[in-house]
């Protein structure tokens, strides 16, 4: 799985630390939850294991701070001003 370029992109995150691979994202702006929206690809391979398991791993590196809220999806977000919304969650 590789991250994309995709039109609506205004920043690119650790474009400058070759340790991380760049990851082209939109940052919402004056977004109350600071929201930055980014697009992976996956391989052909990769489309066959999730339609094979229904299962998509997500790893997150806190480096032992705080988890933020995280969001998968697979439709493409509203990207841009008029697009801000909140997002919000709901325990059950």
């Amino acid at each position: 799985m590789k991250l994309v370029e995709f039109p609506e992109r205004t920043v690119v995150i650790a474009k400058d630390q070759p340790q991380y691979n760049p990851m082209p994202a939109h940052r919402y702006p004056d977004d109350p939850e600071g929201r930055v929206t980014c697009c992976w690809e996956l391989t052909d391979e990769e489309i066959a294991e999730v339609a094979r398991t229904k299962r998509i791993w997500h790893t997150i590196l806190t480096f032992g701070g705080p988890l933020q809220p995280q969001l998968l999806q697979v439709e493409k977000p509203q990207i841009g001003p008029a697009g801000v919304q909140r997002i919000t969650s709901t325990d059950e």
